[in-house]
């Protein structure tokens, strides 16, 4: 299922400045290889963000190959921070490449392995915590990520709307089980204002309430 009309999404692309070499170079890797990345219209509302909530430090549970982290260093100050994690030890040294390619690697700390496993090596407090691991790990990588979030800080999960899957009448397999339990949970949760973006396959902002 497109969340939304294609048309709108070539239209909405067709507004923004065409990409820097690097990113241009991380999209088409990602179109050969079928790799799910967040765009160009969500890295653009990522690196927004980012800057408006004056972030200094971010972590990434799920990297890729960095395609996230490019957005998210541009808008990190000088001395700002951005943790990688990801599985795949492949794709954290292409994401080492592309970032300094761009001239963001000194932003960036690369850890490779189970994300949520990694996590607990990890320090916080962080601006900003971006999910995007394995679908069926989203409850348990909201447990980690919470307490490593500063107040005021963000929670942003991908896939939320997971190919309209959410709305499958079917009983869901384990990906979109962990996605509907994640979504119930962060509406749930007290501690979070949550806005759900249907953009791409849908995008989830969580505030921290101070």
């Amino acid at each position: 299922m497109n969340i939304v009309d294609p048309r709108l999404e070539r239209y909405l692309e067709g507004l923004l400045d065409d990409p820097d070499p690097v990113q241009r170079e991380m999209e088409e890797l990602a179109r050969q290889r079928g790799f799910p990345i967040v765009g160009p219209l969500v890295g653009r509302l990522l690196m927004l963000l980012a800057k408006a909530t004056s972030a200094r430090r971010i972590l990434e549970l799920g990297s890729g190959f960095g395609y996230s982290a490019l957005w998210f260093a541009r808008a990190l100050p000088d001395d700002g921070e951005i943790i990688l994690t990801e599985y795949d030890s492949e794709d954290s040294e292409r994401s080492r490449g592309f970032l300094a390619g761009a001239g963001l690697a000194g932003k960036a700390t690369f850890l490779v392995g189970d994300a949520l496993l990694l996590v607990d090596s990890v320090h916080g407090p962080f601006d900003i915590v971006f999910i995007d691991v394995d679908k069926e790990q989203y409850p348990a990588a909201l447990d980690k990520a919470l307490p490593l979030l500063r107040l005021g800080g963000l929670l942003i999960a991908d896939n939320v709307l997971w190919q309209g899957r959410v709305v499958d009448e079917k009983p869901p397999e384990p990906s979109t089980a962990g996605v509907l339990e994640f979504n119930r949970r962060i509406h749930a949760d007290p501690r979070l204002e949550v806005a759900m973006v249907p953009l791409r396959d849908g995008l989830a902002i969580c505030r921290l309430r101070p």
